[in-house]
């Protein structure tokens, strides 16, 4: 991010332009939404600006500025269209303490103007920092369409409200008091009765969380899913916009991260096998210590909090405590492996069950029905397998495994820098040593990725 978004206040505040066509145009259409005091100079000036002159929206000089006429700025624009007349003013205003842009040149401009959805008093900005204009115009089309046009008389009926809601307590309980309000509360009644009957709804909306029970935490168990944010359900990023704190674990991606609210506290908790782990008696202890002390808790969890999350041991925490909870499932790293292999856990005439299976658990190497898995045909998702490898490929082919079962092994699930490598289980420790897969990855046991599958199949019917 070279150019960091700010909103300037410009109320009683300075703005000069230099130029009178069609880029000077397009910036006072802007500009004159504010109430910034606005001077244009330009000897040549389109009609339009003349007219607003003369309706006393903006100062008209019809000349070009010179040393001393741009003083006391705090905004100047060099929007000539002529790159050694731009060059020349952009130098004064400069010299004078203005913030300087010239238009559509981003190098020699200290700011730049963002493509601009007006909701007044809610603005969005969007900004590419002039790498991709188009894309800024179509992403502003979008929330344009997303953003109803009644949205700024709502936060206008809100902010003459703010004062009178401070006697809510600060925190959570405002926050709920405003997310009921913007989201359900005032857009119904609003609708139905326009500003009046949101004004009388938003009072009883007051009423009601003034009297309301405060203070009680929560917890919500979620998952975080593999690891791509957009694999990511709108539940959890529900969740993890409204958190006060955030507890995750040490392959939740970092850009999940960045989702949570800017003020929710953020801790990681993280657990590595054979490896440093934070222990579960202490995550529990702190999740019902934040939730005890009255905060949101989001207990982030890799994949889906229900498969190896230690779940249950949580939940039990949050009962014992008389703490609200919940869950919200993600998308398991299974799931992301396998389609990234273009392959089905399931498949008729295949194999009617699958297995998850972890490499290990607390008490070391995880024993499972090995008997059952070395048929011909079962698939298994094996988690936390890599460390368990020899393991594994020992107790799968003393039962009658075939060592040339396939086994595909996706590391990074979604992620960009995901890795996929095909393997056989006779040759499976050797080669996770060889191509040095240190990253959490998934075993899936009897799957080969689809093309290695398809030269497998095309060399079976050449042999029939």
């Amino acid at each position: 991010m070279q150019h960091f978004p700010i909103f300037i206040a410009l109320d009683g505040q300075s703005v000069v332009l230099a130029g009178g066509g069609a880029a000077a145009l397009a910036k006072l259409r802007l500009l004159m939404k504010t109430p910034a005091e606005i001077t244009v100079f330009a000897a040549r000036p389109a009609p339009e600006i003349t007219d607003w002159a003369a309706e006393g929206r903006l100062t008209l000089i019809t000349k070009a500025p010179m040393p001393g006429d741009i003083k006391g700025a705090r905004l100047f624009y060099a929007a000539s269209e002529d790159a050694a007349e731009d060059a020349r003013t952009a130098a004064i205003a400069r010299a004078e303490g203005a913030l300087v842009n010239i238009v559509d040149n981003l190098g020699d401009s200290q700011f730049l103007t963002p493509a601009i959805v007006d909701r007044d008093p809610v603005v969005v900005a969007i900004g590419t920092e002039g790498a991709a204009p188009v894309l800024a115009r179509s992403i502003k089309a979008d929330i344009e369409a997303f953003l109803p046009a009644a949205l700024g008389r709502l936060a206008q009926i809100g902010r003459a409200f703010r004062r009178a809601a401070r006697a809510l307590p600060p925190g959570r309980a405002r926050r709920d008091f405003w997310s009921e309000y913007y989201f359900d509360t005032g857009p119904s009644a609003q609708q139905k009765g326009g500003d009046q009957a949101a004004r009388a709804a938003l009072s009883q909306l007051f009423e009601r969380h003034l009297s309301s029970k405060t203070g009680e935490g929560r917890v919500d168990l979620v998952g975080a899913g593999p690891g791509d944010p957009e694999l990511l359900t709108l539940k959890a990023r529900r969740a993890l916009d409204r958190a006060d704190v955030v507890i995750h674990d040490r392959l939740v991606a970092p850009q999940i991260l960045e989702l949570a609210r800017r003020e929710a506290v953020i801790i990681a908790a993280g657990k590595q096998g054979f490896g440093p782990a934070v222990a579960q008696k202490d995550i529990n202890r702190m999740i019902v210590e934040h939730a005890g002390s009255g905060a949101h808790v989001v207990r982030l969890k890799s994949g889906d909090p229900t498969v190896f999350g230690r779940l249950d041991e949580e939940i039990e925490a949050c009962e014992a405590a008389g703490i609200t909870w919940s869950v919200v499932p993600g998308i398991t790293a299974a799931s992301a492996a396998v389609a990234n292999i273009g392959q089905s856990l399931t498949r008729r005439g295949r194999n009617s069950t699958v297995r998850f299976l972890t490499g290990h658990d607390t008490a070391g190497f995880a024993d499972h029905d090995w008997r059952t898995l070395a048929r011909p045909g079962e698939v298994a998702a094996i988690y936390m397998g890599k460390r368990a490898a020899r393991f594994l490929q020992g107790r799968l082919m003393m039962h009658g495994a075939d060592p040339a079962t396939p086994v595909s092994v996706i590391e990074n699930a979604s992620r960009p820098d995901q890795r996929i490598f095909g393997v056989t289980l006779g040759d499976l420790p050797r080669a996770l040593n060889s191509a040095k897969a240190d990253a959490p990855a998934v075993l899936l046991y009897g799957l080969a990725p689809r093309a290695a599958q398809a030269r497998l199949e095309t060399l079976e019917q050449g042999f029939a």
